[in-house]
């Protein structure tokens, strides 16, 4: 796959995940920033560090894989961020996501202005939006793009950072909405997950934000897309699951890549989206290198 010529804006946390074997770059703009420049995307990590080790590696990482890092700003007088993941018995993390770090206070200098106004897509997530400073920077940012940019919202909700109320306005910004299924009942219809109702709930979201493309994910079941007023799944293929960190941010990755791109059905694209997902939950961390056999 070629790079294309114009860029895609990852905005949001970059840090590091502290997992029980070991620690692993993340946050999800970052890892599905990873994902579209493995998959042959110019993808442009907007985020902070700290002026410190976790920081420093954090940027030789990058430069190693080859993403840009011009869009990273760093702060002497905040740390890098880092979340503490614990994993369950079917390799689900839950989280505990370290306060008032260089990711709550993330700049956009010319450069990236630059980069904006040629902009193919921006993905921006829910968490980095817990600070009143980065929601006047991505609003900046959102202003920058073209009109015909793609505007993905990754829909994140850890609590104590679930604003639904905030959620529901960047809703209504976005062209693409991608959440998982229990996040999509909640915003939807007030209540738990129940399976099946997926297409119901991407419908409500829809009407409700007039986001009229809706990607629903249900981890093992699979994942539905809304669009233009179809809707498609495709079920879930069994792995041996090693951890769930970053599996669906390589998923929004693989989506994105093939909508952009046009060359393939909604269905395929859907399809192909849900192989890398779960190949990477069968990897451990976030952030895999591929390799031949790695669904692209």
């Amino acid at each position: 796959m070629t790079h294309s010529s114009a860029g895609i804006i990852c905005f949001g946390e970059i840090l590091w995940d502290f997992l029980p074997d070991g620690l692993y770059p993340g946050g999800a703009p970052f890892n599905v920033a990873y994902h579209l420049h493995r998959l042959g995307q110019r993808a442009h990590v907007v985020s902070a560090v700290g002026r410190d080790l976790l920081g420093d590696e954090l940027l030789r990482r990058l430069r190693h894989w080859g993403l840009p890092a011009d869009g990273i700003t760093r702060h002497g007088d905040l740390p890098t961020g880092y979340v503490r993941a614990a994993l369950g018995a079917d390799g689900d993390a839950r989280y505990e996501i370290a306060a008032n770090v260089a990711w709550d206070q993330i700049l956009v200098g010319e450069g990236l202005r630059q980069t904006a106004a040629t902009g193919r897509a921006v993905v921006f997530g829910s968490l980095a939006q817990r600070s009143a400073s980065n929601r006047a920077t991505l609003d900046r940012l959102l202003t920058l793009l073209p009109d015909d940019a793609l505007r993905v919202f990754d829909v994140n909700l850890r609590p104590p950072h679930d604003d639904l109320e905030l959620v529901s306005t960047l809703a209504r910004r976005a062209t693409l909405l991608k959440l998982n299924a229990a996040e999509a009942a909640r915003l939807a219809a007030g209540a738990a997950e129940e399976p099946g109702r997926e297409e119901t709930d991407a419908r409500t979201l829809a009407r409700l934000t007039g986001c009229t493309t809706v990607c629903v994910t249900a981890g093992a079941r699979g994942a539905g897309l809304l669009r233009a007023d179809r809707w498609l799944w495709e079920p879930g293929r069994p792995v041996v699951v090693a951890d769930t960190v970053g599996a669906g941010d390589a998923f929004l990755a693989s989506l994105a890549t093939h909508l952009l791109n046009g060359r393939i059905s909604d269905g395929a694209s859907l399809a192909r989206a849900c192989r890398l997902g779960e190949w990477v939950a069968s990897q451990r961390g976030a952030t895999p290198g591929y390799g031949p056999s790695t669904p692209a």
